[in-house]
């Protein structure tokens, strides 16, 4: 028996019972977003963002954010949207999951960059049958990571879609002018590492896809993966770094995209690579995406910068797996025979 006084909470979901707990009426928990319209939408959006730091002059409510700039520091601008069907299915990934994601994959580019993270605005592309709940959901998840990224969420932009829910976000981060890091710095003789390890988001969905309630590590490394924000900091920072690339479309691809920028090769060495879980194949870990890691560029001279380093960062593993190369080959080298480096994941080009 209940307390009295207390709501009937007896076979509600566990983000239902939530709602009425805090006292909202139950009838709100079954509210889709075309039956409260845009205006009301865009003020429940407002009303769960914490407050603006004093660098916002003006935020949300306006036509546009206006912010003051960091002296002294150059601003660095990235966009990236998931969209339904491409990038989640909901069907396994929830409302909460998206908005962590969606600005996680924002972060992880102003880290390849070695930004510290400074603002944001979100786009939401929302078809009407969606219920508020998951939108209060998705929201306050982004506004979670924001606060613990000290980045400020300054404004956006809300639309009906026809069709897949889209989450658009535009971030903003700053950096010194001669602690950039780009794709384009690599030099032959150079060391390659990487963070944390690979292949475990692409783990991760195979199994969500086989189980959608999996709570294994993999899966939710998937789901909420944690840009490496504070290792691409100290990149430029402590000038460790020539070259750093965020490992979105994949480890493959990413050591391709540096080459190509800086007009290197590489050679991999396969049995450094930190594959995780040990089930993944080497094919998998070369091209699933996902894992947002950091892989960089490291001269030689520069190792003790980045042992000093490693001890700033804490329990973030960094591990070296290969070098970059004058003759333009891309190999993979296991056990003494070398193969050419996978293609890697490209929008458009996978198989149908």
């Amino acid at each position: 028996m209940r307390p009295s006084g207390l709501p009937d909470t007896a076979g509600l979901k566990p983000r239902a019972m939530l709602y009425v707990l805090r006292g909202e009426p139950q009838a709100a928990m079954n509210q889709r977003v075309a039956d409260i319209g845009e205006r009301a939408l865009i003020e429940r959006i407002h009303s769960r963002l914490p407050a603006p730091p004093s660098w916002v002059v003006i935020g949300i409510g306006d036509d546009a954010a206006v912010i003051e700039p960091e002296r002294n520091l150059l601003e660095v601008v990235t966009t990236d949207a998931l969209v339904e069907g491409v990038h989640f299915d909901r069907a396994f990934v929830s409302a909460s999951d998206i908005g962590h994601k969606a600005l996680a994959v924002n972060l992880s580019d102003l880290a390849a960059m070695g930004a510290a993270p400074r603002a944001a605005v979100l786009s939401l592309i929302v078809p009407g049958s969606m219920s508020v709940v998951d939108i209060d959901a998705l929201v306050d998840s982004m506004s979670a990571l924001a606060r613990r990224s000290r980045l400020a969420i300054v404004g956006g932009n809300i639309a009906a879609s026809p069709g897949p829910l889209i989450v658009d976000v535009t971030a903003t981060g700053s950096v010194h002018r001669r602690r950039i890091l780009s794709r384009s710095g690599a030099r032959p003789g150079d060391d390659m590492y990487v963070s944390g390890s690979i292949g475990t988001a692409a783990a991760g969905l195979r199994r969500l896809r086989a189980d959608n309630k999996s709570v294994a590590p993999e899966s939710i490394r998937y789901l909420r993966p944690e840009p490496r924000t504070k290792l691409g900091m100290l990149l430029g920072r402590n000038r460790v770094s020539r070259a750093c690339i965020d490992l979105s479309d994949g480890f493959a691809a990413a050591v391709r995209q540096i080459a190509d920028a800086s007009g290197v090769g590489a050679i991999i060495d396969a049995d450094a690579l930190p594959i995780e879980p040990k089930s993944v194949s080497l094919h998998e870990a070369l091209e699933g995406g996902e894992d947002y890691e950091l892989l960089f560029a490291v001269a030689p001279k520069h190792k003790r910068r980045l042992v000093a380093l490693q001890r700033d960062l804490g329990e973030v593993p960094i591990r070296r797996v290969g070098r970059f190369t004058g003759d333009r080959v891309l190999s993979v080298e296991l056990r003494g025979v070398r193969e050419e480096l996978p293609a890697g994941f490209q929008h458009f080009l996978q198989p149908q």
